[in-house]
């Protein structure tokens, strides 16, 4: 496996080959990560995996500067996965001067839900992403079903901008207990991850009540909500929502139930399709 730090070594060593797969991450790297590096590995010629934690997609009240950074032993699990080069550039290498033009997806898909809590997020995400495309040229690129509008603003910047690229989403990694994997699980006290299982759970408690007949939508979201307020967490939104393009449902739409809450300090997020 190769590490990579510059854009030009970077498309040096990619020029050997035809058919990139690339996996976008932010390091601090868990099993969900390397289930996508897995997933990407049979769909291209070479498999690369990006690290870099992404300034333009935290506002300032965030966790930019204390995101865990761990490239040693993100690379470590990177190579025993079958990755085959890591491009990990620093911030100046990516952004050598500020970052002037931007990707700003539609606002009907884009502030809504994560974009709505985290305004900008999304053209944060779009900028780097679309960039890190241009680099890599891949020919596939795998994001996580855990980031469930992130992958949709992402599959529709590609279809809009005639992108030659093929859009894979990998399933959700959950530990025992039900909580999805992500790395900011690593900021719970012991206490609140025997506590973060309830996310997952109250989704689930949302899907049942659906699936029992129940078709007042907002009174399933306010009891959400409320059950999470209750046990201490402060949720930012437990919702239903049509999967294609994350509106309120009408009958008959094809659904998923997403959320969004802060337990403690840290901010957790969790879909299941109904």
């Amino acid at each position: 496996m190769k590490l990579i730090h510059t854009i030009s070594e970077l498309r040096a060593e990619l020029a050997n080959y035809q058919r990139p797969a690339l996996v976008p991450t932010m390091g601090n790297l868990h099993d969900g990560h390397l289930a996508l590096i897995r997933q990407a590995k049979p769909l291209g010629d070479v498999t690369v995996a990006s690290i870099f934690v992404n300034r333009l997609q935290f506002a300032p009240h965030e966790d930019f500067d204390t995101y865990p950074r761990t490239l040693e032993a993100d690379c470590a699990k990177l190579e025993a996965a079958g990755c085959d080069v890591v491009f990990a550039p620093s911030e100046r290498e990516l952004y050598p001067e500020p970052q002037g033009y931007k990707v700003m997806p539609p606002p009907e898909l884009a502030d809504i839900l994560e974009g709505h809590f985290r305004p900008g997020f999304f053209t944060g995400v779009c900028t780097v992403v679309l960039k890190l495309f241009n680099i890599v040229q891949p020919c596939f690129a795998v994001f996580g079903a855990k980031d469930y509008q992130q992958q949709m603003v992402i599959r529709r910047m590609v279809a809009q901008l005639a992108l030659p690229i093929d859009i894979q989403t990998g399933t959700t990694l959950r530990a025992e207990d039900g909580l999805a994997l992500s790395s900011r699980n690593g900021y719970l006290s012991e206490a609140e991850r025997a506590e973060a299982v309830q996310l997952s759970l109250t989704l689930k408690g949302m899907i049942a009540a659906l699936q029992q007949g129940e078709r007042d939508i907002a009174k399933i979201e306010a009891q959400a909500m409320q059950a999470l307020t209750d046990r201490g967490w402060k949720p930012d939104y437990m919702t239903v929502r049509r999967r294609h393009d994350l509106q309120a449902p009408q009958e008959g739409d094809a659904l998923v139930v997403l959320g969004a809450a802060r337990l403690g300090t840290t901010r957790l997020i969790d879909n299941i399709e109904v």
